[in-house]
């Protein structure tokens, strides 16, 4: 079985919708950082914010957007890997946009909900920040959905 699922992708369009979705990602967030920028640059959240980030006390280093893509387009294999191979299996006959949809708002509520509900224990950030994340993430979810299915048809 994992031979026959590995023989039916299509690597070219998975790392092409992989890229497209990472350039959207960098994209929805360097917007929402700038949207909540109060939030990063209050003194009593520089601790929190790793060295890579801010290594000091300022805008955050140029290798900080190197790394955050890199990570990006890690995120963006694993999502469109999976809408992949659920593709058919889940979404049948449904239109691909509707697929696209249905599946960034399915990987939202797994991923991010969760996510954004243990940060509120751990991490001593503000309500509102989270929400920004969160907002960020559901635009990119939905959006990144489409392109997946519509980029892996």
């Amino acid at each position: 079985m994992p031979e026959k699922i590995l023989t039916n992708i299509n690597w070219g369009r998975w790392l092409i919708s992989s890229l497209v979705f990472a350039v959207l990602a960098q994209i929805v967030h360097t917007v929402g950082a700038m949207v909540s920028m109060k939030y990063y640059l209050d003194p009593q959240y520089f601790a929190v914010w790793s060295k890579l980030m801010m290594p000091e006390a300022g805008p955050p280093p140029t290798s900080f957007m190197y790394y955050s893509f890199i990570f990006s387009f890690i995120g963006a294999l694993i999502f469109t890997g999976l809408y992949i191979f659920l593709r058919n299996k889940i979404f049948g006959e449904v239109s691909k946009t509707k697929s696209g949809l249905f599946y960034g708002a399915m990987y939202f509520l797994a991923a991010v909900i969760p996510y954004s509900l243990t940060m509120v224990l751990l991490i001593n950030l503000p309500a509102g920040l989270l929400i920004c994340w969160a907002a960020e993430s559901v635009i990119v979810y939905l959006l990144g959905g489409m392109l997946a299915a519509v980029i892996n048809k």
